[in-house]
């Protein structure tokens, strides 16, 4: 197994005189199933194709990306494995100090927007050579979206990228379907009937069925349009079911076709077959390594797509609704490779995906007619068509855990528990809860107030306390002392001060205190970040109140961490606007004292130093027992004390 070429070097060693595609990546360069670029390069290889990776390169610099020359085919542009503003930026639009994908961790390898950067860098030096975009920043920005941190209403990144075609979604078929077409010597302008792909057009194709979304210039006007042009792509998000969307701007009209056809068992098998090298390239070795692949290493994609479509999520405008597989002999091949490794100590870090216990379609009818565009599968409650069989994983994770050299599997991906309770056999939660957990099980139900899960397509509070209750119950009969670790996330649409006092006192009854504090980021192409954006619900066009206001934002971010001194003014503050003074003071139920830590501070080393003054010693002087038979009596209470506590 040999790296991709990233050299010209590189290129003379295989006896390449050029590449069918140079592939320029926003992340350093790991061959690893768990990093799109690795995939989709490996797909082309598979297929027949030459390629080549550039990573990384300086975008300020227009001949780093022609290390490798001009590619016979075409350029392919990924920001990476992650959105770039997300990958740079917190919530607070402060810089990241640290980059996962970067060798060494550095900040700052890449620019951002990153695909837009690159693409027009590409531009500046090959003016005619086909650009393919692709990856995670241009699936979800591939129409008109809102855009966080400049908080605008940003084009189709087709457009400012200037590339000439977008692969959405996973991409293995059709980045294929999009070379061979290329190699037969179709023009990329021609290429426009490929599931998965959106391109960018004069004049629009009339004689095919296209669902019109408003203008670019109509989404600019009123937000009431935005959040009814988003109602209408999660419409046509399913592969069976989507009809082809249409947005049109001054000039040109960027078209989106269905989305590619799910990924068979099979095709699943042979796309995690191939032969990756499993690491980052060498040469990042003296810079320290990539420190993402640490978390990846040693665990195993069981599944792809997830229908428990959360607000907040963009896996429906990314992977899909639909599950998709590995068989067993495929995920054991690659465990069996894992416990070579030299550095494999005997644990399998996880067995999932995007939702680890999702391991067939939620029901048979979304293989061939797709996922229902009217309802969701698990929300608000649990469809009454749903299958419901956690036998298969069960099957798996028993083959795994039988592998010799194999000491311990674990499941570190989310676990969905609705999914879980519906299930009428204990069998997996029995063995998930005896097996498969490392201490502490970490799981999401992300707020307790119905009134916001309802915004974010989460069960109802109910259900979580269900599932803590049977979780509980199962850790006492197996006798195990393990923990639940809940997700839980401030400032989402619909939460309130109310709302979020409403979490601070679930913390406070559960006794939990929260190291970490998610706060909602509104990211490209999520229902939420619509909400967000609009005011609105796309899915019912109420209005939503949205909490926008940064002090606010900070202020429910401090009630979940009401413990820390120094959210105490903020928690305070809170407390006193919502009019919520009851749980200021000494009480079990009050979340903060009267007074700041630093006063309560001073009042107690007062306190201590008034303990110390000769006038007190001299009173229990007094206090003690005169008589003599007293004083024997209270010494051997205190000896029987010490000996007790011997």
């Amino acid at each position: 197994m040999d790296f991709l070429p990233i050299s010209k070097a590189d290129m003379e060693k295989r006896g390449w005189e050029q590449c069918d595609f140079v592939y320029v990546i926003g992340d350093a360069y790991v061959d690893h199933p768990s990093f799109g670029p690795a995939i989709i390069s490996r797909v082309l290889e598979h297929a027949g194709f030459r390629v080549g990776i550039v990573s990384q390169p300086d975008w300020k610099n227009p001949q780093s990306i022609a290390v490798l020359g001009k590619p016979r085919l075409a350029f392919l542009v990924s920001g990476g494995n992650m959105d770039s503003m997300v990958n740079h930026y917190s919530v607070t639009r402060h810089r990241r100090k640290t980059d996962a994908f970067t060798p060494g961790g550095v900040m700052g390898k890449r620019p951002d927007h990153a695909t837009v950067v690159y693409c027009n860098l590409i531009r500046q030096t090959y003016k005619n050579v086909p650009i393919l975009i692709g990856g995670i920043e241009a699936s979800l920005r591939r129409l008109a979206h809102y855009d966080y941190w400049s908080d605008s209403l940003k084009r189709s990144i087709l457009l400012d990228s200037q590339a000439d075609l977008l692969m959405y979604g996973m991409g293995e078929r059709s980045i294929v379907e999009i070379a061979e077409a290329l190699d037969s010597g179709l023009d990329v302008k021609q290429i426009t009937d490929i599931d998965g792909t959106a391109y960018r057009t004069d004049t629009p194709d009339d004689s095919v069925p296209t669902v019109v979304l408003p203008s670019y210039a109509a989404l600019k006007a009123d937000k009431r349009a935005y959040a009814e042009s988003f109602r209408l792509q999660a419409a046509n998000c399913d592969p069976f079911t989507a009809k082809r969307l249409a947005e049109s701007y001054d000039r040109e009209t960027v078209v989106q076709n269905p989305p590619q056809k799910p990924l068979s068992t099979e095709e699943m098998d042979a796309v995690y077959d191939l032969p990756y090298c499993r690491a980052y390239h060498p040469s990042y070795e003296k810079l320290g390594g990539v420190p993402a692949i640490k978390e990846v290493k040693f665990s195993l994609v069981s599944n792809r797509g997830c229908f428990g479509a959360c607000s907040f999520c963009a896996l429906t405008f990314h992977q899909g609704r639909i599950i998709q597989t590995r068989s067993h002999d495929s995920i054991l091949r690659e465990a069996k490779i894992m416990t070579q490794d030299k550095d494999f100590k005997g644990y399998l870090h996880d067995v999932g995906g995007p939702t680890a216990n999702f391991r067939a379609p939620a029901c048979q009818k979304q293989l061939t007619s797709g996922a229902c565009s009217h309802r969701q599968c698990l929300y608000p409650t649990p469809c009454k068509n749903m299958t419901v069989d956690h036998g298969d994983y069960v099957a798996l994770l028993r083959k795994l855990r039988a592998l010799p050299g194999v000491k311990k599997v674990f499941i570190r991906s989310g676990i969905r528990f609705d999914y879980l309770l519906a299930d009428k056999k204990d069998t997996f939660f029995r063995e998930l809860v005896q097996h498969h957990i490392s201490g502490q099980l970490k799981v999401a139900p992300e707020h307790v107030s119905d009134v916001v899960l309802a915004r974010m397509g989460k069960p109802r509070n109910a259900v979580y306390k269900r599932f803590v209750e049977k979780y509980d119950a199962l850790n006492q009969k197996l006798g195990k002392k393990q923990f639940l670790v809940p997700y839980l996330m401030s400032s989402h649409p619909g939460s309130g001060l109310k709302e979020a006092i409403e979490l601070a006192e679930y913390i406070r009854d559960m006794g939990y205190n929260p190291e970490q504090v998610q706060d909602f980021y509104p990211t490209p192409s999520t229902l939420s970040t619509v909400m967000y954006y609009t005011g609105l619900d796309p899915r019912t066009m109420e209005r939503v109140y949205v909490p926008t206001d940064p002090h606010e934002k900070a202020m429910q971010r401090a009630l979940i961490q009401y413990r820390d001194p120094k959210n105490y003014a903020l928690v305070r503050e809170a407390l006193q606007k919502a009019h919520r003074e009851d749980l200021i003071g000494t009480d079990k139920k009050c979340l903060i004292r009267p007074f700041p830590p630093h006063v309560q501070k001073r009042a107690g080393r007062a306190s201590a130093a008034a303990g110390k003054r000769p006038a007190q010693k001299s009173a229990k002087k007094r206090a003690a027992p005169s008589h003599p038979a007293k004083k024997a009596a209270g010494n051997s209470g205190r000896k029987k004390q010490r000996s007790r506590a011997k």
